[in-house]
This record gives C-alpha cells, structure tokens and sequence, in this order.
C-alpha cells in the first residue's frame, strides 16, 4: 500500500470517528465518572502516575475520575477485561512496555495486545536500575556476575511479574552474561520491593522511580541504571555500558490506551487533555523527580512507539529464550 493511499485510510478513519461518535457528544465527554484500570498493585510507579493523572482530571473534567488495580498474570488479566470493555472513553487502561512484550511472551492470549487496544498517550519513559539487597556482598557489576556464579543456587531475581519488562531484562542479563539466577515473580512493585529489602530474594532490575527511596536510604543497593546516560537522581551510580555490558538497556514506559472501538476522535481528545496536563510545570517536574523522560506523544507518536517495542522486545524475548504459557 503506498503512502497516498495510506494517508487517505487515516484521513477517513478520523472523519469516521468524529461522525459516528458525533460532536456534540464529544463537546459533553465526560458525562460521568471515569476509570483507570491500572494491571499492578497500587503503590507502584505505574499506579502513582495513574493517580497524579486521575486527579488533574476529576478538575479539568469536573468529573471524578479513579483508579482501579487489577493485577495478575504479568498485566494480562487487565488487559484482557479492557480489551473486552466499551469503547465509550468511561474505561481506560494505564500500562507499561509489559504490554507490547506479551504480545510475543505469551504462547496463548484471550485478546490481541495489539489491534484490541487503541493507544492514546505515551506519558513518560523510566529507565530500570539493577539493585540488590546489601546483604549480597558485591558492590559493582563484575563482582555481582561473579558472586552469583560462586553459588551453588546462583541468586535469586525478583520480577514484577511474568512477561513484564524487569522480568525480561532479568531474563536478558542472565542470557548476556552466563549469571545463574532464579526468577520469582511479584504482583507488581510493592510486594517486590517488601521481600527484597526483607531478603526474601537478593537481586532485581526495578524502575528507578520504585526503587529510587530505597536506594537513598540504603535499603537497597544500585549496582548499575540499564539506561544510555546516568541520570542526576543517581549520578554515583554507573550506567551497565559503564559497567562492562555496552549495549544494554531496559526501561518501562507509561502509556494509556482505551479499547480498540474508542472512536478516533475520542481518543484524540482525551490525548490532548492528557497532554496538556503533563505539559504543566509541576506535573512535568514531578515525573523528572521519579527518574522519567516525559513524553507526552499524541496517539500517532505513542502508535510509532508501540510499532517499534513489539519488534525490540520480540527480539529480546527470542534471545533470552523466555516464554509463558
């Protein structure tokens, strides 16, 4: 299909979405209260963005807007009740890259993570740091890979979950580096970061923002940040290129979709409420504050990204060998 042809597709698909939907019912949105279904635990950095959003909303809105977390099976239990939700703007759905990972992680899904979801705003990116409780001795990259294959077990790695990007990133280090590491899997953030502290697991890669408090009060060790550059919230602490593994990087990104039906045009004017809200000085400085790139795409730019993260982490998922049935 050529480029003509394509834009006309567009350009009628959002002349179909403004129509059917019908502006005057567009002009009201929203009539009523709005809810975010968020796939993690509340207390998460998922969660927390979810919340600053809700409550810029409910005043810009004059509706109220709330969130409800609904976690499970690496995100695909919300996923999956959102992609079969109405596409009237009154169901939304706030997730990380774990979405456009299990469309190449799960061997079976009830829905496509893809064509079922119409994507509305690429919020912010935050990169994930490699942390350990410090009661594992190593203090640099080297003496880490090192102490984990003078175990007999190996150490044990903590995930957000199934197919969720610190699991996958995990799942990458220990293909790159020949590390014996044994996944447990969380129900997001909070429970996580519980038993890591407690001990109850020894190593995980987890978004800066999460695990940025702990770190400052030393109940967590940053041993590398899995990004291109340090960031001034952790200037000690080395990227993993730094570190001795060029190339490596992993970061979760904060997006909302709605379902795949959610007009066009609906969507756009959701996106650029959104937009203009994370566009504030405040808003924008308390996502620099957890570590994150802000982004704030419109619905084309967040659908560019998506395009890409399927084939990265397809890619990544293909070399770490990961799966789930």
């Amino acid at each position: 299909m050529n480029i003509r042809k394509l834009c006309g597709k567009a350009l009628l698909g959002w002349f179909v979405g403004f129509f059917v939907y019908g502006a005057t019912a567009l002009a009201a949105y929203p009539e009523k209260a709005v809810t975010i279904v968020v796939p993690y635990p509340a207390g998460g950095a998922t969660d927390v963005i979810a919340r600053m959003l809700a409550e810029k909303l409910t005043t810009a809105w004059k509706q109220q807007v709330v969130v409800t977390n609904k976690p499970g099976a690496g995100t695909t239990v919300a996923a999956e009740a959102l992609a079969r939700a109405p596409g009237d703007g009154y169901t939304l759905y706030m997730t990380t890259a774990a979405h456009t990972i299990s469309a190449s992680l799960y061997r079976k899904l009830n829905y496509d993570p893809i064509k079922d979801f119409g994507p509305i705003t690429l919020v912010s990116t935050i990169p994930l740091v490699l942390v350990t409780n410090p009661a594992v001795p190593a203090k640099t990259l080297k003496e880490l890979i090192d102490y984990a294959k003078a175990q007999k077990n190996g150490l044990t790695m903590a995930s957000t979950g199934n197919g969720t990007p610190q699991h996958l990133a995990g799942e990458l280090f220990k293909a790159k580096t020949g590390t014996p590491l044994v996944h447990v899997p969380y129900k997001g953030d909070t429970p996580m970061l519980t038993d890591l502290m407690g001990g109850q697991v020894q190593i995980a890669f987890v978004t800066l923002s999460a695990a940025l408090p702990y770190i400052k009060t030393g109940k967590l060790r940053a041993i590398a940040l899995a990004h291109g550059e340090r960031v001034a919230a952790l200037d000690g602490v080395p990227t993993t290129a730094e570190a001795g593994m060029p190339g490596f990087t992993a970061a979760t990104w904060f997006g909302l979709y709605g379902p795949a039906s959610m007009p066009v045009a609906l969507r756009e004017k959701i996106s650029a409420d959104i937009r203009r809200i994370v566009a504030e000085p405040g808003m924008t400085q308390r996502l620099q504050d957890m570590g994150g790139q802000v982004n704030n795409s419109t619905p084309e730019a967040f659908q560019k990204v998506i395009d890409a993260e399927v084939k990265n982490w397809a890619q990544a998922v293909q070399l770490s060998g990961a799966k789930i049935d």
